[in-house]
């Protein structure tokens, strides 16, 4: 492929059981961004789901790995190396911890703060300078271990705004495709 096309990569982990877990967040925003393309997820080589369509006037891969999170990198870097996505193209969508519910959060490179899938697609790319559209799920109550929170459902009050927040989400990461990191953070992070 050309070096103006796209990789957007949800992150979360495949089967019916964990379909509207937290951790999940990556998988909902890609099925949106799916139904703007106006196309259907077909099983790639690469051990992932793709769709390739146009996002924001742009050519883009739309991809969910279908290994679990936390070795979701194998597939994220296959796909990279079949499209000949440059890293610099390539945007992962993720559930975040230290964002409240419904916070979108945009950045290029950081830490994975503890998210084993963020670790995963590190390591394989062997660069964290990728884009992120950081999806906001909040802290766990109490003293609840955060593996458990982010593999449980969206609570009943979240679920009230959870396809809002989603398409926010998806608006976020088709902003980075249109006009760039600083232009898009100026608008999701004023929320």
């Amino acid at each position: 492929m050309s070096a103006d096309l796209w990789l957007v990569a949800g992150l979360g982990n495949p089967g019916p059981s964990y379909a509207k877990n937290r951790h999940n967040a990556g998988f909902m925003v890609l099925d949106v961004l799916a139904a703007r393309a106006g196309g259907r997820f077909k099983s790639h080589r690469a051990r992932a789901d793709v769709l390739e369509g146009r996002l924001a006037g742009a050519r883009a891969v739309l991809a969910k790995p279908r290994s679990f999170m936390n070795v979701s990198g194998g597939p994220v870097r296959a796909l990279c190396d079949f499209y000949k996505v440059p890293v610099e193209r390539l945007i992962v969508v993720h559930d975040e911890l230290d964002i409240p519910f419904g916070a979108v959060r945009l950045k290029r490179g950081g830490g994975d703060n503890g998210h084993n899938g963020l670790r995963s697609v590190t390591g394989a790319l062997g660069t964290r300078d990728y884009l992120r559209v950081r999806f906001g799920v909040g802290r766990p109550p109490g003293r609840m271990d955060a593996a458990a929170f982010v593999l449980k459902d969206f609570s009943a009050a979240e679920r009230k705004d959870l396809d809002l927040e989603v398409d926010r989400a998806a608006d976020a990461a088709e902003a980075l495709i249109a006009d760039g990191l600083g232009a898009a953070q100026n608008v999701f992070h004023a929320v």
